[in-house]
């Protein structure tokens, strides 16, 4: 379900079918979430923006867009080693370098810009939605630029709660979100109790109809009613 990138179904022997959470995400959204028709669809990162366009057409919201990133205060960049030139070539592979001048090029190197807000926010829910949620650190940095620019509540609506580490508790903290949501897709354990704020979604019903689609060998189509390749 809602694989991180759709070409890991080309690593396996057989058919694939990449179920998608959005509809357990959307009917979440409807149900639980006071006024959700003043809310805007947030995408983390440009990205998410095509994901995040999918859900704002069905719930007929507004998107914005995080774009660049926050830096901590000492942190660089590591040279691993990708950075180091290549070795000359020697006079026997100088005889099939031609004209080349031995060495590759350099190009601009990339640097993300400052963290900002892509779209207007101000006196609007939050609402983030992406396909998994390990470290929790671009959330809540975005969160909190987000009420810095005038948002009312921030939601995160993820498929895949890894919530590696500290995550939990950081998500605790953290008095920029106001509700964590994830699918029960990851094994949560106490997670819940670590973080009060993280609410899980039962998707095992689609699983489990695709599963019996699959052993009757019914068609697939009815899981993917009005699904997007985007989501």
């Amino acid at each position: 379900m809602d694989l991180h990138h759709k070409e890991i179904q080309a690593f396996f022997d057989c058919s694939v079918d990449n179920l998608r959470a959005s509809p357990f995400i959307i009917q979440y959204i409807l149900d639980s979430i006071p006024s959700y028709q003043n809310a805007v669809i947030i995408a983390k990162s440009p990205d998410a923006t095509r994901r995040a366009s999918s859900y704002a057409e069905r719930l007929q919201l507004d998107i914005a867009v995080i774009h660049g990133e926050e830096k901590n205060e000492g942190e660089e960049y590591s040279d691993d080693g990708r950075s180091s030139p290549p070795p000359s070539c020697s006079f026997s592979q100088q005889i099939f370098c031609f004209d080349y001048p031995g060495t590759v090029p350099q190009t601009v190197p990339k640097v993300k810009p400052p963290i900002k807000v892509v779209g207007d926010v101000s006196g609007k829910t939050a609402i983030f939605v992406d396909d998994m949620i390990d470290e929790a650190r671009t959330f809540i940095d975005a969160a909190r630029l987000l009420k810095l620019h005038g948002a009312t509540n921030c939601y995160v609506m993820v498929t895949h709660g890894i919530l590696s580490g500290q995550a939990p508790e950081e998500l605790a903290e953290c008095e920029a979100i106001d509700e964590v949501v994830v699918c029960n897709t990851t094994p949560i354990g106490d997670k819940t109790v670590r973080c009060p704020k993280l609410k899980v979604i039962d998707v095992s019903i689609m699983i489990a109809e695709a599963i019996r689609r699959i052993h009757n060998g019914e068609s697939m189509a009815h899981l993917y009613q009005n699904i997007r390749g985007d989501d």
